[in-house]
């Protein structure tokens, strides 16, 4: 797990840079294997000096973090990508200064060759390797940058009944700030005053301005409307919603993915291949040849072993992943996600704000008790005043266009899967789904709850004391983009199944248009669990796309969640991707992105571990009988190229764009 251990070591950035510049005198002065660059300065006394102390220097302190990785992985029985590194520099770095012993001062007979060369690069290219990787969300980060960059430069701060004009870093928890007719929400708070429409689609993905009044929250960044609010101050700097997105990307830096840990793995064997075949070569040797030979071609084994290809392999390639998906609204909160797509088979969907455009439209009100229509239609309103739920707008909406007045309620309480509970006048009401009814087995005379929900509308109950008083039925519209969504993941072979907490009718009416055979209705939130559970039997992956409020148990339990077009909290928690933008077409551009950064991972394995596999046995002698022996020179050449590859490799995954 080297990327956790390197998080600790400081700042990567610089150590990379000061252990480059001082490698550029060294990569002068010092043989690449033992063979002299045309630009290199010939040997002399001086020059192994100073290559030696320069040497010494980045070892101590670039190599310091892979010592500190790989004390992790032996403590932990793992030996891996950082273990070999450690390996690798510390035999070519002991082996180079007993060559400088070896020629300068016991000048001994023949030359003996040091790896200061190696050395330094691989050092270097480890610390550039890390670095990209812990900067492989900052693209990402650059997207957030551009939503932070919407918050005002100053606030209307409301102090002792005067107006001043602060700037926002000086706001404070419970400060009042008045926001005025198409300013910008300096920062998360309540609304205690004043109503309006107010645009957070730059930040939830709501396509549509939503009007807030007292109690009502919003969000810092969004435009505030037609109306002038006074808002208390709930959340600045590091407890703001774009902090918690900020947060949600420094969990994604944390996060390794599968291939990174196949990477570790691939470089654990590298490290028991590379003892082993340098053992054998060292004691075969011995008793062909003498003992500097043995020695000199068992250390050239561990240096060669050196994984310069292999420790870039995935980081470049996550880093332009994340990049291009930043690129499309794409948030990728735990980067192991992208492995499970080859292996994906359902895709489970939430209808309402996922598929449909959650804008609600009133088409009946009707009470079955003594309270006439209206009464019912207010009752209902003045429970949903604090709620922002797409069938709580559009009931308010109805209301407001019947010029009814809202009600006070008191002990208001959201019921997960279940509906909203309050007291009006002392009486205490419900507001539930026909899931509810159905399971309660709330039955009425006055109306077949069947044929009610054959219309394919919405329906919501109020309810007291277990007693249908009427209810609201609403008609919504589907996403222009769901349906090519529908039909692009049957051509990916991929299952689509709609599960919604909406009545059976509804929900099959949708279903018809979108061309999707496996549908759900009536389900609570647990119920949308046990049905992720149930489709990953058999070890089948399952995707899960959500708003990531309802839907956060399956969004949590499903191999994939996905939040679409949220903001909240409970989406950033809950789900690996959250969508900036809420468009259902997004979730193919992340399936085609994460099967084009698979691919790019595994041939990027196979460069940085093709290397080591040819070349070791090489440089081991293997081929010695038949008069080959592998060329210093040529295995550093090979290394390099290598390298290249892998980079170049990594930055040709294309962002592709995909229409509707």
């Amino acid at each position: 797990m080297h990327g956790g251990h390197m998080m600790h070591m400081g700042n990567l950035k610089r150590k990379f840079w000061v252990s480059l510049i001082l490698t550029i005198p060294v990569i002068i002065m010092s043989p690449m294997m033992g063979v002299n660059l045309p630009f290199q300065i010939t040997s002399h006394p001086w020059t192994d000096l100073l290559v030696a102390i320069l040497g010494t220097i980045i070892f101590v302190y670039g190599g310091a973090p892979f010592f500190s990785g790989a004390k992790g992985e032996l403590a932990s029985k793992k030996p891996a990508m950082m273990t070999l590194i450690a390996m690798g520099i510390s035999v070519a770095f002991i082996y180079s200064i007993y060559a400088v012993v070896a020629n300068q001062v016991l000048h001994l007979p023949g030359h003996v060759m040091d790896f200061f060369w190696e050395l330094v690069t691989l050092i270097d290219i480890m610390l550039l390797g890390h670095w990209i990787e812990m900067d492989t969300v900052m693209n990402a980060g650059s997207a957030l940058d551009r939503l932070a960059k919407l918050l005002p430069s100053d606030a209307h701060l409301i102090s002792d009944d005067t107006i001043t004009e602060v700037p926002i870093k000086q706001l404070q928890l419970d400060d009042t700030v008045e926001i005025r007719a198409g300013e910008k929400v300096p920062a998360d708070g309540t609304i205690i005053d004043g109503t309006s429409h107010v645009n957070e689609s730059m930040l939830t993905g709501e396509a549509r301005p939503v009007k807030k009044a007292p109690n009502d929250t919003v969000i810092g960044g969004a435009i505030n409307g037609d109306g002038t609010l006074r808002v208390k101050v709930t959340g600045t700097g590091d407890s703001g919603y774009l902090a918690q997105v900020m947060k949600l990307v420094q969990t994604a830096q944390n996060s390794k993915s599968a291939k990174e840990n196949t990477a570790d793995r691939v470089a654990g064997l590298l490290f028991y291949a590379a003892l082993t075949v340098a053992i054998v070569a060292f004691i075969s040797w011995l008793l062909i040849d003498n003992l500097a030979i043995a020695l000199s071609i068992a250390v050239t084994v561990l240096v060669i072993a050196c994984p310069h290809a292999l420790g870039l392999a995935i980081p470049l390639v996550v880093a332009r992943s994340t990049a291009i998906a930043a690129s499309h609204g794409l948030l990728i909160a735990h980067r192991d996600v992208l492995e499970t797509v080859p292996d994906l088979r359902y895709v489970l969907m939430d209808k309402t704000g996922t598929l449909t455009e959650g804008n609600f439209t009133v088409h009946e009100t009707h009470s079955v008790s003594d309270l006439d229509d209206q009464r019912v239609l207010q009752l209902m309103a003045s429970l949903e005043s604090g709620s922002s739920h797409p069938l709580a707008v559009g009931i308010l909406e109805q209301a407001q266009q019947a010029q009814l007045d809202l009600l006070s309620v008191t002990d208001s309480q959201q019921q997960t899967g279940v509906g909203l509970t309050g007291t009006i006048d002392g009486q205490a009401y419900q507001i539930v789904s026909p899931g509810y009814v159905e399971k309660a087995q709330l039955a009425h005379p006055h109306f077949s709850l069947e044929r009610l929900l054959q219309t394919g509308d919405t329906v919501s109950f109020l309810v007291q004391n277990d007693q249908i008083l009427g209810y609201v039925a609403q008609g919504d519209t589907i996403k222009p983009s769901a349906v090519t969504l529908i039909t692009q993941l049957k051509q990916q072979r991929l299952i689509p199944v709609m599960m919604t907490g909406d009545n059976a009718q509804s929900a099959q009416k949708v279903a018809q248009q979108l061309g999707i055979d496996h549908v759900h209705a009536g389900l609570l939130p647990e119920d949308k669990e046990q049905l992720v559970r149930h489709y990953q039997q058999d070890h089948a992956k399952v995707m899960m796309v959500g708003d990531g409020v309802n839907d956060a148990p399956s969004l949590a339990r499903a191999d994939i969640g996905v939040a679409i077009g949220s903001g909240t909290e409970v989406a950033i928690s809950s789900a690996d991707i959250i969508l900036v933008r809420s468009d259902p077409h997004s979730i193919i551009e992340f399936l085609t992105l994460a099967r084009q950064t698979n691919r790019k991972m595994t041939q990027n394995l196979w460069w940085g571990a093709g290397y080591n596999i040819i070349t070791i046995p090489l440089a081991a002698g293997i081929l010695a009988p038949w008069g080959f022996m592998l060329n210093p020179m040529v295995g550093a050449v090979v290394m390099s190229l290598s390298t290249i590859i892998v980079a170049i490799n990594a930055m040709t995954l294309k962002d592709e764009e995909h229409t509707a």
